[in-house]
């Protein structure tokens, strides 16, 4: 009860307004079921078609046409003609038709947590076992830290699709899922970290702040650029973009650099641009990420799960650290994964360690052994047969639940 009584503080008058909705859809949900009785409902964010949601869909669409799949996007998205030019079921977010497909739907197969009509009333259907169907996470990137809000108690899904055989192991042990929900499958986005051809361009992409940038917890004072250019967040990460001896250090080798905040950090993307000539600025609303990481030849980021799809592909990296106290106190505790000890690439506290690692590598042109092995056995799957994996998942689990 203290846990729903808590859930409800974040429930907005919207949400409260789908209820009317979710009940009209209900008796068209009757009939579709009858007539499409196995309905794969596929989406990511409302606005999204670029995560492991869509490499599914893309993935059944050619290789799986028998399968009923159908995705779930914002037509105004500029996302969407991406994947309405596949050809398949495409339905419009929200409104009574979603509603209907997912109550009606087999399986509810999403890359969020939140990809559903509507997050608070769908949370309470599930979670509170009032629907009873089919539900796929496949996940948005690989965990690496204790996040509460993917226990099974916060979820209740039945398939956990888990990228990588330590976070299999630690999710599995610590997440509270029964036996057999949690599955080491590899993302379906890996499918597409291959047979690729890296260019001279260093991606600088830094995750995001609870305390700036979440919006149920949002301090109004960091709501415009002047406040946040009084973060440290904001000074650290400027300073080392417009960082004038990295710049001719990098360009002796060829190498450019572009900078990818994370989503919830891209509102303030003009603050970087402050100051920092010869930098490639990156909104994520029209640039492929995927494409990005393929492209780029090293990553700097701090905290951020990419680091993984990097790792996938054994490229070099660093993690530029100032604020690890803060952060482990703030957003995230600290999971199975020390980033010392386990990391990809070396761990930088201040701007003078990471320009020198940064420059060290220019010169160096390749990754160090060390890091190599570690990628390596960190990913003990390593082929083009992760959204094969994924289908054939969701497909037998239903298989033997009849």
């Amino acid at each position: 009860m203290r846990r729903f009584l808590q859930k409800l503080r974040y429930v907005r008058l919207g949400d409260v307004a789908s209820i009317p909705v979710l009940l009209l859809a209900a008796p068209f949900a009757l009939i579709l079921r009858a007539r499409r009785p196995h309905i794969w409902l596929i989406c990511e964010r409302r606005g999204e078609a670029r995560d492991n949601g869509f490499w599914l869909y893309r993935y059944l669409l050619q290789n799986q046409p028998q399968v009923d799949a159908v995705y779930v996007i914002d037509s105004a998205s500029t996302e969407a003609a991406r994947v309405q030019a596949l050809g398949g079921e495409v339905i419009q977010w929200g409104g009574l038709r979603h509603w209907a497909y997912y109550l009606a739907a087999e399986y509810n197969v999403s890359s969020q947590k939140d990809g559903k009509p509507n997050a608070a009333v769908c949370y309470l259907l599930e979670v509170y076992g009032i629907l009873k169907n089919r539900r796929a996470f496949l996940q948005h990137g690989i965990i690496h830290n204790d996040n509460e809000f993917l226990h099974y108690e916060n979820t209740r899904m039945g398939l956990f699709v888990c990228g990588a055989r330590p976070e299999y192991d630690y999710v599995r042990r610590s997440f509270g899922y029964p036996e057999g929900t949690v599955r080491y499958l590899g993302l379906a986005r890996f499918d597409g970290l291959h047979h690729f051809q890296a260019e001279r361009l260093v991606l600088v992409m830094p995750t995001w702040r609870r305390s700036i940038a979440t919006p149920a917890r949002f301090s109004r004072r960091l709501d415009t650029p002047r406040e946040f250019v009084r973060t440290t967040y904001y000074r650290k990460w400027h300073e080392l973009l417009c960082d004038e001896g990295l710049k001719e250090r990098l360009s002796r080798h060829g190498y450019r650099v572009a900078f990818y905040p994370h989503p919830n950090m891209q509102r303030f993307l003009d603050a970087f641009r402050e100051g920092c000539e010869g930098v490639e600025f990156c909104d994520w609303r029209t640039c492929d990420l995927q494409d990005l990481l393929r492209r780029a030849a090293f990553l700097v980021t701090d905290y951020s799960s990419v680091a993984m799809d990097f790792a996938y592909m054994q490229k070099p990296l660093l993690y530029y650290q100032f604020d690890l106290d803060e952060f482990r106190a703030n957003q995230y505790k600290a999971g199975y994964f020390d980033f010392v000890r386990d990391g990809f690439g070396p761990v930088c506290t201040t701007e003078d360690e990471a320009v020198a690692a940064l420059a060290s590598w220019a010169e160096r042109g390749r990754n160090e052994d060390e890091y190599l092995a570690r990628c390596r056995s960190f990913f003990e799957l390593h082929d083009e047969c992760n959204c094969q994996r994924n289908y054939e998942a969701i497909r037998d689990w239903g298989n033997h639940e009849h």
